[in-house]
């Protein structure tokens, strides 16, 4: 059931927090919410799974642009965290998700157990990001979620063997069906973060990954992902032989989790914490 808190700035948030175990702290991509581990639950029945919807994103309050940004998401996870009581957790991060468990490994690395990344690394790869700034607080042209579910396996390259119910669960997860057509369920605002984020030189976030040196770490990929390069996964394992890796056939960016690979490799990464 949906539960929220309040961060510092008075901004309500939504959460989610079930079962008992080792704690799983689940963090959504950019434009996406707590449903996106809604596959995950019926895997993980003796793990303390909690999500969250950013701030912006969801259930949870807009406060607008200047707020939307990795850092403060980052703070906003360890309030939740304080919220719960919770000392220590384990991050599993999805594409935005895991951007923001890397920078919590610089800003409270003594709080996580260990950080599980889903289709993300130190590097963008340009053609995702690219893709991304084309949708990113745009309304869809499909009016309803079957018309926009019929759609997908075609706009979504690189994705197959999904079944038309999963893609219905996705734009359901997603999207607001209304009388004027489908609304995005985030703040349109976060495009104009998410473009500021990209404008000016890059940042190398590589010290960020180097810095979890010795934490548990796992990488689940899309095999055939535009935003986490092959290269870019290369120097992953390269710089840590030990992490924890699958690729999952069928799949680009991102892959739903619910899928063998994945699972294996979120059970081996909570095994280790075990």
């Amino acid at each position: 059931m949906t539960q929220f808190f309040t961060a510092a700035d008075g901004a309500r948030l939504a959460y989610d927090d079930r079962g008992s175990g080792i704690p799983l702290l689940c963090l959504a991509g950019l434009t996406r919410n707590m449903a996106d581990f809604d596959y995950l639950l019926p895997y993980l029945p003796d793990v303390r799974l909690i999500r969250m919807d950013y701030r912006g994103r969801g259930q949870s309050d807009r406060t607008g642009a200047a707020s939307y940004t990795v850092p403060q998401e980052g703070q906003d996870a360890l309030a939740l965290l304080d919220h719960l009581g919770i000392a220590q957790a384990a991050v599993l991060g999805t594409s935005r998700g895991g951007l923001i468990g890397m920078a919590l490994v610089a800003m409270a690395r003594p709080r996580l157990l260990g950080l599980c990344l889903n289709d993300v690394g130190p590097e963008i790869h340009l053609p995702g990001l690219e893709r991304i700034k084309g949708y990113v607080g745009h309304n869809p042209a499909a009016r309803t979620h079957a018309e926009m579910a019929a759609k997908l396996p075609r706009n979504m390259p690189g994705f197959a063997n999904v079944t038309e119910a999963r893609w219905l669960e996705e734009v359901r997860h997603h999207y607001d069906e209304t009388p004027d057509g489908l609304r995005i369920r985030y703040d349109p605002a976060l495009r104009e973060s998410f473009l500021a984020a990209f404008t000016g030189p890059p940042v190398d976030l590589w010290p960020l990954f180097d810095m979890a040196a010795r934490l548990p770490l796992a990488l689940i990929r899309g095999a055939n992902s535009d935003l986490l390069s092959s290269a870019t996964t290369a120097e992953m394992r390269r710089r840590r032989p030990d992490m924890i890796f699958a690729e999952v056939p069928d799949r680009a960016h991102v892959p739903f989790l619910d899928e063998p690979e994945s699972l294996d490799a979120i059970r081996r990464f909570l095994a280790v914490l075990a």
